[in-house]
C-alpha cells in the first residue's frame, strides 16, 4: 500500500500568494499627494469681482499665485512618485 506523501508547507489561500501593486506606504503617499492637491485648489478660490468693469486687485496675491501652484505641482509630484514606487517586497 503506498502512502501519499504529505506536503512540506500547507497550501497558502489565494490572496497570500497575490501580490499587489500598491502596498500600505503607496497610498500614504497617494493619500498625501491628493491632500495637497484639494489644498492647492482651495487656495486657488475666490478674488472675483461683483462688477466686470471693475478690476478686482485682491486676486493678485502671495496666496493665489505662488502657495498655490507650489502646493499644486508638489501634490502632483507625490502623487507621480506613489505610484511609480516599488513596494517592499514580502520575502
Amino acid at each position: 500500500m503506498k502512502k501519499h506523501p504529505t506536503p512540506v508547507e500547507p497550501a497558502k489561500s489565494k490572496l497570500e500568494e497575490q501580490d499587489f501593486a500598491f502596498d500600505k506606504q503607496n497610498y500614504k503617499w497617494l493619500l498625501i499627494g491628493l491632500g495637497l492637491i484639494f489644498v492647492g485648489f482651495i487656495l486657488m478660490i475666490g478674488g472675483g469681482s461683483d462688477d466686470p468693469s471693475v478690476f478686482n486687485y485682491k486676486m493678485i496675491n502671495f496666496q493665489r499665485l505662488t502657495l498655490s501652484p507650489i502646493l499644486l505641482m508638489a501634490g502632483y509630484i507625490i502623487g507621480i512618485y506613489a505610484i511609480m514606487r516599488k513596494p517592499k517586497s514580502s520575502n
